[in-house]
């Protein structure tokens, strides 16, 4: 089972250097293979609402796209709950200072690990830093 983070879900419903990327692999794969987290819903909120403040997007497109996620999270994936063990995990990942985890990205790779799920993300330094904590990723 694959877990999507936020780079890769912004990516397929924006615009973006990565879209067509991110939208092609999404295509290809099973819906019942993917499952995302209740922390994406945060993240890919407020990564449109700086690409509105920033002029990436208008405000129409961020409403469209914010739509869109909403419907594919609820139709495609097995959204998964954040708990307390995994913001605990969270923390003993982002303690690794050598790492350069953010802290929600530390967060993803606690829920996928947790879960046994392989994290599918466009960012380079997560996929690195989940070889180093032995989770299992999948860069696209």
């Amino acid at each position: 089972m694959l877990y999507l983070d936020t780079s890769l879900l912004v990516a397929a419903l924006t615009v973006e250097i990565k879209t067509a990327q991110a939208q092609i692999w999404l295509a290809a794969q099973k819906t019942d293979t993917l499952a995302t987290s209740e922390w994406v819903t945060t993240e890919f909120s407020a990564a449109l609402s700086i690409k509105l403040r920033t002029g990436q997007l208008s405000a129409e497109h961020r409403a469209r796209a914010l739509a869109n996620f909403k419907r594919t999270i609820t139709g495609s994936f097995y959204l998964l709950p954040v708990s307390s063990r995994h913001f605990q995990n969270a923390a003993t990942f982002a303690s690794q200072y050598a790492l350069g985890l953010r802290a929600g990205d530390a967060l993803h790779l606690a829920i996928s690990a947790d879960h046994g799920l392989t994290l599918c993300t466009l960012d380079r330094r997560m996929a690195e830093a989940a070889e180093a904590l032995g989770v299992k990723s999948l860069l696209l």
